[in-house]
């Protein structure tokens, strides 16, 4: 009780509580850039989301994508987590010194995800949080990145619930989008069929998936739609519980903002709540 005042206390002193990065790998210096800001609802026993921004895993939206999606979340009573993941960044973009080097890629995402969800569980007491509603959501590359937490981690790792924004999620099909596939693969290994296969989100949905809330736009000029369609199918296919939501307008990019996209878009976060409502008892 006393660790859960203290955290309360300084996220306050800082002005907003995503000021408090924590790095959760702890043990392991040179993970040092994957930083967490959490955001926490007074009180205990709160229901929570680790949010991960998009940004092609070239880099981080993490300010409409991210810390906006956070203080929203916390406006509706549930405790945030902004996710600063590996990504391939922006040297990586401009060159191709992967073709040599390793750099940042697949899987280092995915550990870092799952690292972040190992995290919250094992501090969710001094955190004030629910161990049993613990979910994600992610935003394009971001959507992609909390999708694999179905189908790359075992199922005692599984969070609550996945919720994919307007996400990337194949590495196979004609919709593609390509940036994000040559930041996971590499610039060595995007070619890869067994990569990409194994990569492809539609192909892998297991049958045990937890829920899923996924919404994007017909008219989103970054990520074809198909992508999210090949989700929805692949979801209808294996029964998982799940809800799909297709707007015609809204674009790309638009995360918790009141601003940015389209009226129509940003009915997306009354919807989300009222999902999570119904799904979290």
């Amino acid at each position: 009780m006393l660790n859960r005042l203290l955290l309360l206390i300084l996220f306050a002193t800082l002005g907003h509580y995503g000021m408090a990065q924590t790095n959760i790998w702890e043990d392991t210096p040179h993970h040092k850039k994957v930083q967490m800001f959490p955001y926490l609802v007074p009180g205990s026993n709160n229901p929570c989301v680790i949010v991960c921004p998009g940004g092609s895993y070239f880099w981080h939206d993490i300010e409409s994508e991210g810390h906006d999606v956070a203080r929203w979340l916390n406006k509706n009573g549930i405790s945030a987590f902004v996710l600063r993941y590996r990504t391939a960044y922006v040297p990586a973009f401009i060159t191709h010194y992967r073709y040599l080097f390793r750099g940042n890629r697949y899987p280092d995402p995915q550990d870092d995800l799952r690292q972040a969800l190992r995290y919250v569980r094992s501090h969710h007491e001094e955190y004030g949080i629910d161990l049993s509603k613990i979910g994600v959501m992610g935003f394009s590359a971001g959507g992609h990145l909390v999708m694999s937490a179905a189908t790359l981690f075992p199922p005692s790792e599984y969070p609550a619930f996945i919720v994919p924004i307007y996400p990337v999620v194949t590495m196979s099909e004609p919709c593609v989008h390509k940036r994000s596939r040559r930041a996971l693969l590499g610039d060595n290994k995007k070619g890869n069929r067994r990569l990409r296969d194994s990569l492809s989100l539609e192909r892998h949905i297991p049958v045990d998936c937890p829920p899923v809330f996924l919404v994007n736009c017909k008219d989103d000029p970054i990520v074809d739609y198909h992508n999210s369609e090949l989700l929805d199918s692949a979801l209808s296919a294996n029964n998982v519980p799940h809800t799909y939501i297709q707007y015609q307008t809204g674009g790309h990019g638009f995360g918790a903002t009141p601003t940015k996209g389209t009226a129509e878009s940003r009915q997306w976060m009354d919807r989300f709540l009222q999902w999570f409502h119904e799904i979290i008892h």
